[in-house]
């Protein structure tokens, strides 16, 4: 296995939220460039209007670049893929900075797909107004399994503490019962497996299953998915060998500190998974998609717009999405190496 320095892709997501600011306090010590290249898809005029804005780092020298396999190795390398005249308006939604975040992805995912980046940490971005400008998608997960022809993904939020998969994603939550079906859990479940034991190097991970409705149903009198639908799902998995376990009641299963005997969870819709996350792992908690031949993770919040250009972002989320993508491309490589595969 290599040990060269990888070359990791950063998107500027939203160039009106905390994406920028979150980005140089990642990159401001210069040691990080002893552990990896980075390329920042955007534009060298915002990041120098943003870097003003920020007080008492240093971050090393940038470059500006055509494309990452120009990339110098002791630089924060900047691919300038945005119009000249672009412009910050920090704390507004606007049309020019949701197509700035549609470029910036786009750009990035052609040197993803040719392999001149190794890994995608994508920043904030506001959903609502890209698909106003004209991009297809509910999200980066959609988008990302998309482009790369997979028939199915999982969003990943991972931590020290945890680690929460969700089956539905990014849809409304009157729509997620009608959504949940056994084949449709059994799938997460396999990919779960597979990516814990890839990326993640846990052999044989235990996952643990929530139910949907209230106190899982409570037999039937709160509604029946947990029967009908989830446990199934369950006992097919660990006829193929998974060790699943579950449904588990969300409200018991983390006020008891249960979540600590497996190594990761799955929940049936996002709010489900991602509320006691956030409320354990806010400042450190990274957004996985498992189940792609390509690395990609991004921080656990959003654009935050009430704290842009105010110097108030908090870096931790990001620096961990670029170290987590860094661990799982090698872990990756580790796991291929050991099973015969290139």
């Amino acid at each position: 296995m290599t040990n060269r320095k990888l070359v990791v892709g950063i998107t500027q997501g939203d160039s009106n939220g905390i994406g920028y600011e979150v980005i140089i306090k990642a990159l401001a010590d210069e040691r990080i460039l002893e552990s990896f290249t980075p390329v920042v898809y955007g534009s060298s005029k915002l990041y120098g209007f943003y870097r003003k804005s920020i007080h008492d780092i240093t971050p090393p020298e940038t470059r500006v670049i055509n494309s990452a396999a120009d990339a110098h190795p002791k630089c924060i390398n900047i691919v300038n893929c945005l119009p000249e005249n672009i412009y910050a308006e920090p704390g507004q939604s606007t049309p020019e900075s949701a197509k700035s975040a549609i470029t910036s992805l786009e750009t990035a995912m052609k040197d993803l797909k040719k392999g001149s980046i190794d890994v995608l940490v994508t920043a904030p971005i506001n959903k609502r107004a890209m698909v106003a400008e004209g991009f297809g998608y509910a999200g980066h997960t959609e988008y990302l399994q998309r482009e790369f022809g997979c028939d199915d993904v999982v969003m990943i939020m991972v931590s020290d503490q945890l680690k929460i998969g969700i089956v539905t994603g990014h849809i409304p939550l009157r729509d997620v019962p009608g959504s949940l079906t056994t084949e449709a859990i059994l799938g997460k479940l396999r990919i779960m497996k597979r990516s814990m034991e890839r990326d993640f190097g846990i052999s044989n991970p235990k996952i643990a299953v929530l139910g949907l409705n209230p106190h899982c149903g409570d037999g039937g009198l709160l509604g029946d998915e947990e029967q009908s639908i989830i446990l199934p799902a369950v006992q097919k998995a660990v006829e193929e060998g998974i060790q699943a376990f579950g449904p588990y009641s969300p409200d018991g299963f983390f006020g008891m500190g249960h979540y600590s005997r497996f190594d990761a969870t799955l929940a049936m819709y996002h709010d489900q998974g991602l509320a006691p996350f956030k409320a354990m792992a806010f400042t450190e908690g990274v957004n996985f998609t498992a189940g792609m031949p390509v690395v990609r993770t991004s921080p656990d919040h959003g654009t935050a717009y009430d704290m842009a250009g105010r110097d108030e972002a908090d870096p931790r989320s990001m620096m961990q999405s670029i170290f987590t993508a860094i661990d799982i491309y090698r872990s990756r490589q580790h796991y291929d190496e050991l099973h015969g595969k290139n």
